[in-house]
């Protein structure tokens, strides 16, 4: 035995609402797959991101950077070994890490600080963002700073030499120390 349910008949219009929703709804999914596959809201730098004033420069990779106080004479390079005061923070202000009279290899750091030192000068102070992709990317080093991070740094750079001039001044030391230890009468003879 068969059954019929009555049917009510489809009002006017209602058709067209139904094709307007479903095209809403596959607009919106298609919005919200492009917005994941996009870079992620902090891991990019913008003008935004810095004190007004001074507009900051744009490198060709995305590093961002503001002089706060000029600096004089030449600018480290990759062999060169540098000495500042920093601080790095996140979007927000959360300080992750910071350092006085530090001294760091230029070759040894993430990209964007390494670019960054190298357009400094001796005595002046500098305000780096560092979109993700030249710092720890998709990696997080630390619980401190999640994946994806764009990294900001407040830095002064006090000085920089060559990593052979610190090698040579490592060795006169030593040889200095080894040079007064001779002189020193042993205890019991």
């Amino acid at each position: 035995m068969t059954t019929a349910v009555p049917l009510n008949p489809i009002k006017k219009g209602s058709l067209t609402r139904l094709w307007i929703g479903i095209g809403a709804a596959i607009l919106a999914a298609g919005g919200l797959a492009w917005a994941g596959t996009s870079s992620p809201s902090g891991s990019a730098c913008s003008a935004g991101d810095f004190a007004k004033g001074a507009k900051p420069e744009t490198t060709a990779s995305g590093l961002m950077m503001q002089t706060l106080t000029p600096g004089q004479g030449a600018k480290p390079t990759d062999t060169d070994v540098v000495l500042v005061d920093y601080k790095g923070s996140l979007r927000g202000g959360a300080q992750f890490d910071e350092g006085q009279r530090t001294p760091f290899p230029v070759s040894g750091m993430i990209p964007g600080f390494t670019e960054g030192l190298k357009l400094m000068q001796s005595g002046g102070s500098y305000r780096l963002c560092i979109p993700s992709a030249l710092g720890y990317g998709a990696q997080s080093p630390s619980p401190k700073i999640p994946a994806n991070s764009a990294l900001f740094f407040d830095v002064s750079l006090l000085d920089f030499r060559s990593q052979a001039e610190i090698q040579a001044m490592q060795m006169q030391m030593q040889q200095q120390a080894q040079g007064a230890g001779a002189g020193v009468p042993t205890p019991g003879r």
